[in-house]
């Protein structure tokens, strides 16, 4: 009787863990080849996270999922994020890819030269989510926010970013959405977006360079300002260096910087030849008006143009002009310059 009783005993239990192997190891649907889009919300616990895998036809039952996060003691490491699943895979391999954090990533790639126009476009083109939703996070373009109540004030990022201290509060980040080639989380939030680009920023632009414009009694604000106008006048790394000796030594002789690129970031038109009355245009990014650099950067620039901004080359020019063809033509008087424009442009 006891021998039975020992053996019954025996059989539930290995009934029981055959079948708590079988939930747990054994997908709900060994055959399927469907794709489910799986989300887990920052925040989320195992329980909620067990009920929607079951409500989606990922797992067999709610209890087999906690039981094994729990016995594997990773209740605390399931990671926020988008995934793909399948019903073929089992519970140990699901909670493997939600520790590892193995999300649905895309790539997104921000030109160098961008303004925040242009950004905004791009990521609306891709549809994750709408330029004005980036606009309202980071300020809309043009806009000086100390003379209009009308928007939405920008969040201010400096108290986490340092180089955005000396940035005025009034400005937008025009310039520090530094270029580069991001891998996103799928559904990630513009803020999220942001939020890359300016640890980027961060990186890129290393304690050395950061030294360098100190012991210059320059701001970061003024070198990424004069960088913007750089990146958009010129391509090669050697023409930036010049071009950038140009520029500070005209800010330093009181002579206007005369930068087309400044014009066509306030019009928006794509052209090189920029009719008279654009130039009469009462703007502060109006650099032909206006002596001095413009109310702030008008484009987001690379590496290459800021490290000219902090390191030009001097020379014996005061003008340059950028033929169609992309050349750049440096004339030390404003008869050479007139001669080239006649040459080049006319």
């Amino acid at each position: 009787m006891k021998k039975k009783i020992i053996f019954s005993t025996i059989f539930i239990l290995f009934l029981g863990l055959f079948f708590l192997w079988q939930m747990i190891y054994l997908p709900k649907n060994p055959f399927s080849e469907k794709e489910v889009i799986f989300n887990i919300e920052k925040g989320q616990g195992s329980k909620e996270i067990a009920i929607n895998l079951e409500k989606q036809g990922l797992i067999k039952w709610t209890p087999f999922f906690r039981f094994y996060v729990y016995q594997k003691g990773v209740s605390g490491k399931l990671q926020a994020g988008m995934y793909q699943l399948f019903p073929s895979m089992n519970i140990p391999q699901i909670v493997e890819k939600f520790i590892k954090g193995d999300v649905i990533s895309e790539k997104i790639t921000i030109i160098e030269g961008w303004n925040l126009r242009d950004i905004g476009w791009y990521f609306e083109g891709r549809g994750m989510f709408q330029a004005e939703e980036l606009f309202e996070l980071v300020g809309f373009p043009l806009i000086d926010y100390s003379k209009t109540t009308d928007l939405p004030k920008p969040k201010d990022f400096s108290q986490k970013y340092d180089f955005l201290k000396d940035k005025p509060k009034n400005l937008n980040l025009e310039g520090y959405l530094f270029p580069d080639t991001y891998k996103l989380n799928k559904g990630s939030s513009v803020e999220d977006v942001v939020e890359k680009t300016l640890e980027n920023f961060d990186k890129k632009l290393t304690l050395d360079l950061r030294e360098e414009i100190k012991n210059q009694k320059k701001t970061i604000f003024e070198i990424i300002t004069m960088a913007s106008l750089i990146e958009k006048e010129v391509k090669t790394k050697e023409d930036k260096e010049v071009v950038s000796g140009i520029l500070w030594k005209r800010l330093k002789n009181n002579i206007p910087l005369q930068v087309d690129a400044t014009i066509i970031y306030l019009t928006g038109k794509k052209t090189t030849k920029i009719p008279l009355e654009d130039l009469q245009i009462d703007s502060p990014y109006n650099t032909y008006k206006d002596k001095g650099l413009p109310l702030g950067p008008i484009c987001n620039p690379g590496l290459d143009s800021i490290k000219a901004a902090i390191y030009p080359k001097n020379s014996e020019y005061w003008y340059y002009l950028s033929t169609p063809e992309g050349e750049t033509i440096f004339s030390k008087t404003l008869e050479e310059h007139n001669i080239a424009k006649a040459k080049y442009l006319w």
